[in-house]
C-alpha cells in the first residue's frame, strides 16, 4: 500500500456518502482516479440504474487514465446489471493500478471483479479504510451476508425515559433539529416502519418532508426522488383505510389476518402481505427477510412501545437512535420500550457509539454488545 491510499481512498468514501439517500437498493460508491499524485477523475453512484462510481470518474478523467490508478469503495462489479460491469470499463481504460476499501460481499461479484482486473495485467490491493466503507453500506452489507436488512429503532425521550404521556399525547418531545435528524434517518433508509398503536394514536405518516432535510438542492432532489416504502405491521388490521397513514402515499401491510382483503387495499393503492404469526403477532424475522427479498438495505423503526420492544425482545435491532429532550415528563407518562425484565442479569447491554449535541436535544447512538 502506498502512504498516499489512505487519503485518496478518504475521498473516495468522501463522494461515496452523497449517495446516502438514492442509491438503495445499491451500494453507496465513491471513485477517484489519480495520475502524477494528482485527482484527474471522481465520480459517485447516485440512483440504481444509473452509470457506477467509476463511469463517472473515467468520463472526467477521458484519455489521461490510461496508467492511472482508481480508489473505489467497493470493489468493481464483474457482472451484467443494469449497467455493464465496471472491471471492464476500468481494463478498457488502460487502469495500471486499482485500489479497493473492501470487496463486494455480492455473491453475483465476491472477488471476481478483483479477480478479473488481476487477469487483465492491472495491480490490485484491498482493505484500505475497509472499516469505513462496511459501516458506510453495513445494510448492504448485511443483507447480502445474512439475508436480512440492517435494522434501526428510533426512539425520542425525555430524561427521564419517557415517550408520550399517559393520554398518549407526544408531540413534541424534542426540537426542530432533532426532528430534522429523524428526517434525515427516514431519507436514507429503504423502510420505514411502524405499528397499528403509533398510526392510530399518532396519525404518523411515516413520509420525507424534503423542506426539512437540510441537504442542499442536488442531494435533497435525490432523496426526493427515492422515498423509502412505508410498511405498517398491523397483525389484525385494526387500521381503517381513511386514517391519515394511507392518505399519504402507497404502503405496504404486513398482517397475519385473512386475506380477504387484499382486493380491498389494492384498490386503494396499497400492498396486503401476508406473514405467519401467532395470536394476531407478525413474525418480525420473517417480515424482515421477506423486506430483504425485496432489495431493502435499512429498515428504520419508529414505533411505539410494544412494538419497538417486540423488536428488541426477539434480538433483532442493530442499532439504536435515541433522541433524549431536556424535560421530565413524569412517572406516569409511558416508557421508552414494553421490555419487561425481572432480573439485573436479563438486561439488554448496548455500546454507546455517539453521543452529540442536536440543537437543544442530545442523540445516542447505541449498538447491542457484540455488534459493534
Amino acid at each position: 500500500m502506498h502512504n498516499t491510499d489512505q487519503g485518496f481512498m478518504a475521498r473516495a468514501l468522501e463522494l461515496a456518502r452523497k449517495g446516502l439517500y438514492s442509491t438503495h437498493p445499491n451500494p453507496r460508491v465513491g471513485c477517484v482516479i489519480v495520475a502524477g499524485g494528482r485527482i484527474i477523475g471522481e465520480g459517485w453512484h447516485a440512483r440504481a440504474g444509473e452509470p457506477h462510481a467509476e463511469v463517472h470518474a473515467l468520463r472526467q478523467a477521458g484519455d489521461r487514465a490510461r496508467g492511472a490508478t482508481a480508489y473505489v469503495t467497493l470493489e468493481p462489479c464483474s457482472h451484467h446489471g443494469r449497467t455493464p460491469p465496471c472491471a471492464d470499463a476500468l481494463i478498457a481504460a488502460g487502469l495500471k493500478r486499482v485500489v479497493a476499501a473492501m470487496r463486494d460481499p455480492n455473491p453475483q461479484v465476491a472477488g471476481n471483479g478483483l479477480a478479473r482486473l488481476q487477469q487483465a495485467g492491472i495491480e490490485v490491493h484491498c482493505g484500505v479504510l475497509e472499516a469505513e466503507a462496511r459501516s458506510l453500506n453495513a445494510g448492504f452489507v448485511k443483507r447480502m451476508e445474512q439475508g436480512l436488512p440492517l435494522v434501526r429503532v428510533k426512539l425520542a425521550m425525555s430524561l427521564d425515559g419517557r415517550t408520550a404521556m399517559a393520554s398518549g399525547e407526544s408531540q413534541w418531545i424534542t426540537g426542530p433539529a432533532a426532528r430534522a435528524a429523524v428526517q434525515r434517518l427516514r431519507a436514507r433508509s429503504s423502510v420505514v416502519l411502524s405499528g397499528a398503536d403509533t398510526v392510530l394514536a399518532d396519525g404518523a405518516l411515516l413520509t420525507v418532508r424534503p423542506d426539512e432535510l437540510g441537504l442542499g438542492a442536488e442531494l435533497t432532489a435525490l432523496a426526493a426522488a427515492r422515498p423509502p416504502l412505508r410498511v405498517l405491521v398491523d397483525g389484525r388490521l385494526r387500521v381503517p383505510l381513511d386514517v391519515p397513514f394511507f392518505q399519504a402515499g402507497p404502503a405496504l401491510v404486513a398482517t397475519c389476518a385473512a386475506a380477504a382483503a387484499r382486493e380491498r387495499f389494492l384498490e386503494e393503492g396499497h400492498e396486503l402481505l401476508a406473514v405467519p404469526g401467532s395470536n394476531g403477532h407478525v413474525h418480525l424475522g420473517k417480515l424482515l427477510a421477506e423486506l430483504a427479498a425485496r432489495g431493502a438495505n435499512e429498515v428504520l423503526v419508529e414505533a411505539g412501545p410494544r412494538l419497538a420492544g417486540a423488536f428488541a425482545r426477539q434480538g433483532l435491532v442493530d442499532e439504536y437512535q435515541l433522541f433524549v429532550a431536556p424535560k421530565l415528563l413524569g412517572s406516569s407518562a409511558r416508557p421508552l420500550l414494553d421490555l419487561p425484565l425481572a432480573r439485573m442479569a436479563e438486561a439488554l447491554e448496548l455500546k454507546i457509539v455517539d453521543l452529540r449535541a442536536v440543537g437543544d436535544d442530545w442523540r445516542i447512538v447505541a449498538v447491542p454488545k457484540g455488534r459493534d
